[in-house]
């Protein structure tokens, strides 16, 4: 397998330029020339290279000052210099400006293949660890599937895995859907190249476009400098689209270009960066119903909607509740570190008995809560929360609305009840909810929602 990335190779010798050029292409990685200093700090710019190849000799500005340049934007790129013998001195000062590492001229191929090579598996290791690429990790790392339902959403998910196709994942908040996500990849033929999250619905729309494309120098305000998109980081490997029910028609159609052609530019750029990447895409919402009532693009919906999986519900899928309880129950044990046998049988009744609304991250927190507050060595009714072991009279029994229409309804009482808890100011109930302000105030007007909730214990006026 070769090399992953993008290198610049500067040199003023247009046919030592084309022989590098050639030799690298050969290596794997996106190769660009550039045959003046000025050239190289836009294409520098432009394409964000992970490896510079710089000769110190250049007409004009030369090499030294081209790094120096390099090193003020963008002080992660790796720099190589390429010299002569007579200017090996001055090649041990550019290493002590920043350079990398520097080669001397006539190249060994091999040994420029070796330093190239270093490089970029530093540049790959850096990007990953800024990624915190963390799909092997236990927390994500355990599908538990003993139902029936989640049996037959594993035995496709193993059949697509090693497929370049995109995934549309659909189901309740809280079902795990990021889990299968992380599963697929780490099954698939990229489990070694990056796994990237992008939460749809945590930033504003503009925040959004510039953390999945990137953006130039001076793009906007505060844009104080370049900065790479995750799409552009996750080059080789799986980008997941939580939430993408929520984003604006704007982003709608960049995302599609994404989807279609791999190519895309960042914020205030006009070159075009092409990508390998792999989507997986999810959302709690009902798609086909948000294309039918204009909220989301028909074309974008199609390119999603090439293999569909869709996860039941917890209440659905009650022969994993003990499994994941126990699940659970281990890893907080050794989170906390607090010696716990297990959990009572009147305790598991309660967990049988519950309808799940939250799904597994609700079931999750019950048992985290659990091994805290538990005073003995198992989990015993009283530690588990009120709403699990005494559900509301009627709930468990109450028919269930349609998918769309009980998220709505969520959404609808946690705004309102939020909104009273802080008397109906906006700024303060993102906060608590933990969402920008803009898309807090979007939903309020999507639900209907303009006029705030008094205040608990406010009186109401009665005509």
């Amino acid at each position: 397998m070769g090399y992953r990335g993008r290198i610049l190779v500067v040199d003023d010798d247009p046919d030592l330029l084309e022989v590098l050029a050639h030799r690298l292409r050969g290596i794997g990685p996106q190769v660009s020339t550039a045959a003046s200093g000025p050239e190289a700090l836009q294409l520098v710019r432009e394409e964000a290279p992970s490896v510079v190849l710089l000769d110190l000799a250049l007409p004009g500005m030369d090499g030294l000052a081209v790094l120096e340049s390099i090193r003020r934007e963008d002080p992660e790129t790796a720099v190589i210099m390429l010299t002569a013998h007579g200017t090996v001195a001055r090649a041990v000062e550019a290493m002590k400006k920043g350079a990398y590492d520097f080669l001397t001229k006539p190249f060994d191929p091999r040994h420029l293949e070796i330093v190239v090579g270093k490089a970029l598996e530093r540049q790959s290791l850096r990007e990953e660890n800024r990624l915190l690429a963390s799909e092997l990790s236990d927390r994500y790392g355990t599908l538990i599937a003993e139902s029936p339902g989640m049996g037959a959403v594993l035995e496709v998910t193993r059949r697509v895995a090693p497929t370049p196709s995109t995934v549309l994942l659909l189901g309740e908040s809280g079902t795990g859907k990021e889990v299968l996500a992380r599963a697929i990849h780490r099954w698939s033929l990229r489990a070694c190249r990056p796994f990237v999250v992008v939460n749809c619905v945590a930033l504003s729309e503009e925040l959004l476009e510039s953390e999945l494309f990137g953006h130039e120098k001076g793009a906007f305000t505060g844009a104080h400098q370049q900065k790479r998109g995750r799409l552009e980081l996750a080059h080789g490997g799986t980008v997941f689209l939580d939430e993408i029910g929520d984003i604006r028609p704007a982003l709608q159609a960049k995302l599609l270009r994404v989807l279609q052609d791999q190519t895309f530019e960042r914020v205030g750029g006009t070159r075009p960066l092409r990508v390998d990447l792999r989507f997986i895409a999810a959302t709690n919402r009902d798609l086909a119903r948000a294309v039918t009532e204009g909220q989301f693009r028909q074309d974008l919906f199609y390119r999603l909607n090439v293999i569909t999986i869709t996860l039941p519900p917890l209440r659905e899928r009650a022969e994993d509740i003990r499994p994941l309880a126990g699940h659970f129950l281990a890893r907080y044990r050794a989170e906390i570190k607090k010696d716990m046998e297990g959990i009572t049988p009147a305790a598991f009744g309660c967990l049988l008995g519950y309808a799940w609304p939250g799904n597994v991250r609700e079931l999750e927190n019950a048992i985290e809560r659990a091994v805290v507050l538990a005073a003995g060595p198992l989990i015993a009714p009283d530690d588990l929360p009120e709403a699990v072991c005494h559900p509301a009279p009627g709930a468990a029994r109450e028919e269930p609305k349609s998918f769309h229409a009980a998220v709505e309804e969520f959404k609808r009482h946690l705004i309102e009840a939020t909104l009273r808890k802080t008397n109906g100011n906006r700024t303060r109930a993102a906060a608590r909810l933990g969402l920008q302000r803009t898309y807090l105030a979007r939903l309020i007007r999507d639900l209907g929602l303009q006029h705030a909730p008094p205040p608990i214990g406010s009186a109401r006026q009665v005509s």
